[in-house]
């Protein structure tokens, strides 16, 4: 396969996304004045925004890939659930798997910028874990969707959505059914993602995760801790995101450490939802690791170079890629 037919191939995938997805809001105004209440800045607003964030970035990549993106989550009834079913949808992504429970809240993270400054963030969210009745439908809606997807990509912001035992439900599922699990990782779920297919935390996660000190510049160390890590999860492969270091794979018998791309960093803000979302559209293809790596490496470069959470540029991925050789 060429790199015109990978990318070709990108927009015939269904990519079943599960996990955390809530509303990033943003207050725009003015401060002109303190407040005669207390000594704070008083904010005129002058306009609001919302956006998609946590697995709602991770949608917006792999639309932008080309592929069908399908949420699979529990959020509130509440009116941010209102609006984040709402941007959902005038974004032109697949809600089917979107389940609303009257007792849980929706994660809204409202930032109240004044200029260019941004004053203070408000968080309205829970971390508790989703009820069994709420893991039930999850599981269930998942399980509807599984078979006719490509690939699942776990996307855990450890706000709750993905228990251990919805993990385990639906890993189980999807193996039955050959479709692959690609897991972005958070700490509270970390030794939970037993039997997946490919394993994505950064080098702080796998540190924290498996409790461990090691140099990752000593090549034999990296790789005897991703070996551990593959060895506890029982899993197939694992793709580790070294910041500037750039990345390192280990899945189907094959270990490749590949460089950063020198780029002038403007923003690494959700680099990592975009190397997830290119990672599991190269697994569902069933591409070799190097291009796999390749590929989502380039990717996570390349959005680092904007400012602000933005999915890729497929043309510009596209270019790029052919340029590096990366199939």
């Amino acid at each position: 396969m060429n790199i015109h037919q990978v990318f070709e191939s990108f927009n015939s995938l269904r990519v079943l996304v599960i996990g955390d997805v809530m509303l990033d809001s943003y207050v725009w105004g003015k401060v002109e004045r303190i407040s005669p209440e207390a000594p704070v800045p008083v904010v005129n607003v002058s306009h609001r925004e919302f956006r998609l964030g946590g697995a709602g970035n991770v949608l917006l990549n792999v639309q932008a890939l080309g592929a069908e993106a399908i949420i699979c989550t529990v959020i509130g009834t509440d009116a941010s659930g209102d609006s984040l079913k709402n941007s959902l949808i005038e974004k032109g992504l697949n809600c089917e798997g979107l389940i609303r429970s009257e007792s849980r809240i929706t994660t809204i993270k409202e930032r109240i910028i004044a200029g260019s400054q941004q004053v203070v963030r408000i968080d309205t969210e829970t971390d508790k874990p989703i009820s069994t009745e709420e893991k039930d439908r999850l599981v269930s809606k998942a399980k509807e969707l599984i078979p006719s997807s490509n690939v699942i990509i776990f996307e855990d912001y450890d706000k709750g959505v993905l228990t251990a035992e919805a993990i385990a439900e639906i890993t189980e599922y999807a193996n039955e059914h050959n479709v692959p699990t690609v897991v972005d990782p958070k700490k509270r779920n970390f030794l939970s993602y037993n039997n997946v297919t490919l394993f994505k935390p950064n080098l702080k996660e796998l540190r924290e995760g498996l409790k461990v000190e090691f140099n990752v510049d000593d090549p034999e160390e990296l790789k005897q801790t991703v070996e551990q890590l593959k060895e506890t999860l029982n899993a197939k492969g694992a793709l580790i995101t070294l910041s500037e270091r750039g990345v390192y794979i280990d899945f189907k018998e094959e270990t490749h450490k590949l460089p950063a791309h020198i780029r002038q960093i403007a923003d690494v803000s959700g680099a990592g939802d975009t190397v997830i979302s290119i990672a599991a559209c190269c697994v569902a293809l069933n591409l070799p690791p190097q291009s796999i790596a390749g590929i989502s490496n380039l990717g996570g470069g390349l959005v680092c170079e904007l400012v602000g959470v933005v999915p890729i540029d497929k043309a510009l991925l596209k270019t790029e890629a052919e340029k590096e050789g990366l199939i």
